[in-house]
């Protein structure tokens, strides 16, 4: 990928707690060197406001964000599809990336229960960047 920079798709199913932070992150730690996506297979009405809150906490707003409805032509234009407890309903297009991060869902759950569910998603953004950038950010 050396001409143009690759792009991250994360879904879930309601695309409003886990792959939200993990887009937060993503853009927070890689800035504009990776291209994030997000999306659902059912898209919940808004972000969970546990997950909004337990990213604030850590200086990362994603409130901007919608959740987004999972369309082919996100998977097609994506590099690395990374799914969150979505199962069979992801398309598959081959040549692409598949990662299954088995994550707790943040739904329904507090702020103590999300707080490791955020730290662990950054742990694997934090792999996911060197591995996609390698390139030292100083």
């Amino acid at each position: 990928m050396p001409d143009r920079k690759p792009s991250v798709l994360f879904v879930c199913v309601h695309n409003a707690g886990r792959s939200q932070m993990a887009a937060g992150w993503l853009a927070h730690l890689a800035g504009d060197r990776i291209e994030v996506r997000s999306a659902g297979s059912a898209p919940a009405d808004q972000i969970n406001p546990v997950a909004v809150e337990a990213m604030r906490e850590v200086g990362i707003d994603i409130t901007g964000g919608q959740p987004k409805i999972l369309t082919p032509e996100a998977v097609e234009a994506s590099d690395v599809v990374i799914t969150m407890g979505c199962g069979d309903t992801c398309p598959f297009f081959p040549g692409k990336r598949y990662e299954d991060w088995k994550l707790d869902d943040p739904a329904g759950q507090g702020i103590d229960a999300v707080r490791p569910i955020r730290d662990e998603i950054r742990t694997r953004i934090e792999k996911l960047i060197a591995e996609l950038d390698p390139a030292p950010t100083r």
